[in-house]
């Protein structure tokens, strides 16, 4: 990282490219917060085995094969929690946040100590209300249930957001973070999974209710979903997310923006699928990210990021993290702008 002596901390400069402003330089995502804020309650929840299959509190199963980064749900006839949507509440016990003896002590004190003059505190809440019911049921059964059985979704989805709330609340009375990172994946690389008014009618107003409240708690909001959002990015903004990270290049960005106008701020547009592979280049790498400022970042409220947080391909990170830094230290005053 480049000497700050004389310049915008990092989380004011962070604030100026996320509302508007003057902001002095682009600097690597992991210099605005100093890497995510990993909390006792969201550990509790997680039960992942390297090398093997095992269930979370929701009782869905996850399948984390020998070599790869991370485990991913799986979801078979067996293993489905939920087996038929209209007798969903026969099939899950909700493991709400009351229910566990979390031990906030360490926590609480990392909190305390966080440097919060120059720095954002970023607490997490993955898996989104669209993901957990895809979770639960499977992303065949889930999809069809969101078009064929909305009363009975909708249902669910207002036991899922009660959940989401009160887990919101013991994140934030713990720990208090200036934002936090929230999940829910809506797409793919070429649409939406689903109808954008299916969306609107089922997922919009759960979510507006979660948003409503972490605003009423005063933190900003970081949506992340890696995909194509584009025919909802006005719903997004209506219902309060500061920030949209994961916004991958497939997404008309420069619409996007002139569409939003800064009422939502964007973060991603690093197309990783360039440069994370086995035969990289270190010249190709820095050439998108130079490309990503380059185009984005000009039209405003927009931070340059690899959209799902960083290459899975070793070695590469440390080029992207060098090259923002270095792209960005003068950046403004280059574009003059």
């Amino acid at each position: 990282m480049f000497d700050l002596t004389g310049r915008l901390t990092p989380r004011e400069n962070y604030l100026r490219l996320l509302k508007g402003g003057h902001p002095d330089y682009i600097c690597h995502v992991s210099e605005i917060t100093k890497g995510m804020f990993f909390d006792p309650l969201a550990m509790a929840y997680m039960n992942r085995v390297p090398g093997a299959i095992s269930k979370d509190r929701w009782g869905i199963s996850w399948k984390w094969l020998e070599g790869h980064p991370a485990a991913n749900p799986y979801v078979t006839e067996e293993t489905k929690v939920i087996k038929d949507i209209r007798h969903w509440d026969k099939y899950i016990d909700v493991p709400w946040p009351s229910k566990f003896n979390v031990d906030w002590t360490e926590a609480e004190k990392r909190a305390q100590e966080f440097d919060r003059q120059n720095y954002l505190l970023m607490g997490c809440c993955f898996t989104g209300l669209f993901e957990l019911t895809h979770m639960l049921m499977g992303f065949e059964d889930a999809l069809m249930n969101y078009i064929e059985e909305p009363e009975a979704m909708g249902e669910l989805l207002d036991v899922l957001c009660e959940f989401k709330l009160a887990y919101l609340k013991e994140l934030i009375d713990h720990i208090k973070p200036d934002m936090i990172h929230i999940h829910d994946d809506w797409g793919n690389k070429k649409d939406l999974f689903m109808h954008p008014d299916t969306w609107r009618a089922l997922l919009k107003p759960r979510w507006a209710k979660i948003y409503e409240y972490m605003k009423s708690r005063g933190v900003l909001i970081q949506h992340h979903a890696d995909c194509v959002c584009e025919p909802i990015v006005q719903d997004m903004s209506e219902i309060g997310i500061d920030v949209w990270q994961g916004v991958i290049p497939q997404n008309n960005i420069h619409e996007i923006q002139k569409t939003l106008n800064g009422s939502m701020a964007l973060q991603g547009g690093i197309d990783g699928v360039v440069f994370d592979k086995a035969d990289w280049t270190e010249a190709e790498v820095r050439k998108e990210v130079r490309r990503a400022c380059d185009e984005y970042v000009p039209q405003g409220y927009f931070i340059p990021e690899i959209p799902n947080g960083q290459p899975l391909t070793p070695g590469i990170n440390d080029i992207v993290i060098d090259e923002l830094n270095s792209y960005g230290e003068h950046f403004f005053k280059k574009q003059k702008i």
